[in-house]
C-alpha cells in the first residue's frame, strides 16, 4: 500500500469510527421511536443522509411525515454546491455519477477537496465514500439490537465529524479569500442557527461566497 493511501486510510479511521457510533445512535432512536425495524435499515441505505434521518424520525413519530420529506430537503440542499464543486471528480458517465451522489457527504467531499486534481482526488473521494457508508449502516444495525446503549456522546465521538472536517479544511485556509469567506460563512450560520430551522443557516452561509466571488467575476467579464 502506498504512503498516500496508507495516509487517507489514517485520517479517515476517527471519522468513520464517529459515523459506527453516530449511526448507531440512529438505530437506537429510531428503534425507540418504534419505527419497524425495515424501516430503519432502509432509511440508513437508501436516504443515507445523517442529521436528515435524524429529524425525519423525529418528525415521523411526531405524525408529520410530510414535514419530514421537506426537512430532508432543505437540509439535504447544500450538496447542491458540494456537486458542482466535485462533479468531474465523482465521473463523467451517469452510472458513476448516481452512485457517487449517493455516498457524497460532507465528510467524503471534503477529503476529496483536500488533495490535488486528477487521480488522488477521485481515490480519496470513492475511498471516503464507501467507506462512511459502511461505517453508518453497520452503525445503524448495532444501534437496533443494542438499543439505548448505543450512545456516541459517552465516548466523545460525536466531536470527531466537525473535528475531523476542520484538519480537512486547514490547509485551504492559507489562502486568504478562502479565509474571509470561512469567516463570514461561519458568522452567519452562528448568528442564525437559533432563529432558523435546520439547514438553512448552511444554505444562508453560502451568501458569504456570493458576497465575494460576484464582484469578482463582474469585473473579469469582458465589456
Amino acid at each position: 500500500m502506498r504512503t498516500a493511501e496508507r495516509t487517507l486510510l489514517r485520517d479517515l479511521a476517527p471519522i468513520a469510527a464517529a459515523m459506527l457510533a453516530v449511526g448507531a445512535s440512529f438505530g437506537a432512536i429510531a428503534r425507540a421511536a418504534e419505527i419497524p425495524v425495515w424501516a430503519v435499515i432502509a432509511l440508513s441505505s437508501a436516504l443515507y443522509a445523517g442529521a436528515a434521518q435524524f429529524m425525519a424520525v423525529g418528525l415521523i413519530a411526531a405524525g408529520s411525515p410530510f414535514a419530514a420529506v421537506l426537512a430532508g430537503l432543505v437540509i439535504n440542499a447544500r450538496h447542491l454546491p458540494f456537486g458542482l464543486a466535485i462533479g468531474d471528480t465523482v465521473g463523467r458517465r451517469w452510472p458513476a455519477k448516481l452512485v457517487g451522489s449517493h455516498l457524497m457527504t460532507d465528510e467524503a467531499t471534503a477529503f476529496a477537496l483536500a488533495q490535488p486534481d486528477g487521480a488522488q482526488r477521485r481515490r480519496a473521494f470513492w475511498t471516503a465514500g464507501v467507506v462512511l457508508f459502511m461505517a453508518w449502516n453497520i452503525g445503524t444495525v448495532i444501534g437496533v439490537l443494542l438499543g439505548a446503549a448505543a450512545d456516541p456522546a459517552r465516548f466523545g465521538l460525536d466531536a470527531a465529524f466537525p473535528a475531523g472536517l476542520l484538519a480537512l479544511l486547514m490547509p485551504a485556509l492559507r489562502d486568504r479569500t478562502t479565509r474571509t469567506v470561512a469567516v463570514l460563512g461561519s458568522g452567519i450560520a452562528v448568528v442564525t442557527t437559533p432563529l432558523l430551522p435546520a439547514g438553512l443557516p448552511i444554505l444562508l452561509a453560502l451568501v458569504a461566497l456570493a458576497v465575494l466571488v460576484w464582484p469578482r467575476a463582474r469585473k473579469e467579464q469582458p465589456c
